[in-house]
């Protein structure tokens, strides 16, 4: 299907073109960038075994930045009748030139050439009330099969484009699906909880039932937790708590942050460290936004490519933004993001399998910044927590406080699994690392 199908939902890309002219074209700024957002949104939610809520909307949304030299403003409207746009357009214009001057601001991008990025799909655009009803139906019933059991979930789905569009002539279109489904389950008294959850951008490779299942069971495991001291511990990560670890390493890859001595990255004496082994040399790193289906560009229009950040363990590239390339005299990259971490053909099961002795994450929780410049984290962990001994699952334990760094988890990794989609652009393995640090014990189940 191409992209402005009359289907679709959201602009099509001459819609998204013809709007953002027209915009543009009433602004006397130096400069002007338009991005709009349109489409669909859906959303069912349950709890205490029954579907409690549920919504949709249809919108289209415009953001303006005009520029008087270097002062700029930014207004939102989603009215585009004349005289709402005359008026959003007069108070952009008036906010910029009142605010003061940002040394930073780059000049407006002009037309640029994007890889082709398919993250639509049907199977995702189609899920309406009565389809999202019955995914939420069969969660339900799963935790009526299995007594003793509530469950709660949500379902929120997106179908629809995006655009950016500047007064130099550049103009990007996207359009896209995502899914994002979790599922928490409690036993009866109190003892219990499992969650299972996932992000698609195409519904047709969904398994909302494998979910369901699998939250049942964890809540149904983790009855009756014992008591284990916090300390260091082998640990095996559901690759929802992998996520965790994996985007906060990579959103800490800023090149400026680095170069002036703020980050983990900065090398003694000054410099960076690109080019050192930062962790496991069998990790690696990359963003993949055409892979994942995610906009093949940056906020203001630049474009973006597959980026190896970490690889064989090594520390490949930072992310620069426009105004910190030119200044160093580099390419800029956009952040790191729709991240992929390479795993191994082998299944969360066979990680645990091969465990002597451990600990078992579902996920981590309440995640906190201890210290930028170790990318240092407190949390939780909940809804699943469990010790593992011989290669088995054996028994329940209570959750933790922990303090560790992802470049400490990974520096210590032993093995990985298979990736999984946890997001629509995300993907992820579970891993098993020798050690994690848990400081405290949590009530919290």
């Amino acid at each position: 299907m191409s992209a402005g199908s009359s289907d679709r939902r959201g602009l099509s890309a001459d819609e998204a073109r013809e709007l953002s002219t027209r915009i543009l074209e009433s602004t006397s700024a130096d400069e002007a960038r338009v991005s709009l957002t349109s489409g669909w949104r859906g959303n069912t939610r349950y709890a205490v075994n029954r579907i409690t809520t549920a919504g949709e909307f249809e919108r289209v949304q415009a953001s303006l930045t005009v520029r008087f030299g270097k002062r700029q403003a930014t207004i939102t409207t989603n009215r585009f009748d004349d005289d709402a746009l005359a008026e959003a357009v007069a108070s952009a214009e008036e906010q910029a030139r009142l605010a003061p001057e940002n040394p930073e601001a780059m000049p407006e991008l002009g037309p640029q050439t994007y890889a082709a990025s398919d993250g639509y799909h049907d199977s995702t655009a189609n899920l309406g009330p009565e389809a999202r009803g019955e995914i939420a139906a069969d969660g339900i019933q799963g935790a009526t099969r299995a007594g003793g059991i509530d469950v709660a979930g949500f379902l929120d789905v997106t179908a629809g484009s995006a655009s950016v569009a500047s007064s130099a002539g550049l103009f990007a279109y996207h359009a896209s699906t995502s899914a994002t489904y979790s599922i928490t389950a409690r036993t009866a008294d109190g003892t219990g909880s499992g969650w299972s959850g996932f992000g698609e951008r195409n519904w047709a490779a969904a398994d909302s039932s494998s979910a369901h299942s699998q939250a049942v069971e964890k809540a149904l495991r983790s009855r009756q937790p014992r008591t284990l001291e916090p300390g260091r511990y082998p640990v095996v990560m559901a690759p929802e708590a992998v996520s965790d670890l994996v985007s906060r390493l990579a959103f800490s890859m800023g090149a400026r942050r680095a170069d002036e001595g703020r980050s983990a990255f900065s090398a003694e004496g000054g410099g960076t460290k690109l080019g050192q082994q930062i962790v496991d040399e069998r990790v690696r790193i990359w963003s993949d936004p055409q892979g994942l289906g995610s906009a093949p560009y940056t906020g203001d229009g630049l474009p973006i490519e597959p980026m190896m950040w970490v690889e064989d363990g090594v520390l490949s590239n930072l992310s620069y933004s426009r105004f910190w390339a030119e200044k160093q005299g580099r390419k800029p990259t956009g952040g790191a993001g729709s991240l992929r971490m390479a795993g191994t053909d082998k299944s969360l099961e066979d990680l645990i399998s091969e465990t002597e002795r451990g600990v078992f994450v579902t996920r981590l929780w309440y995640i906190r910044s201890t210290d930028p410049r170790t990318i240092s984290y407190t949390g939780l962990t909940r809804d699943g927590t469990f010790w593992i001994e011989d290669g088995e699952i054996q028994y329940p334990i209570n959750n933790y406080r922990w303090n560790d760094s992802p470049l400490s988890a990974l520096s210590a990794l032993e093995d990985m699994s298979r990736p999984f989609r946890v997001r629509a652009s995300r993907e992820v393995p579970a891993i098993r690392v020798g050690e994690f640090n848990f400081t405290s014990v949590s009530e919290a189940v």
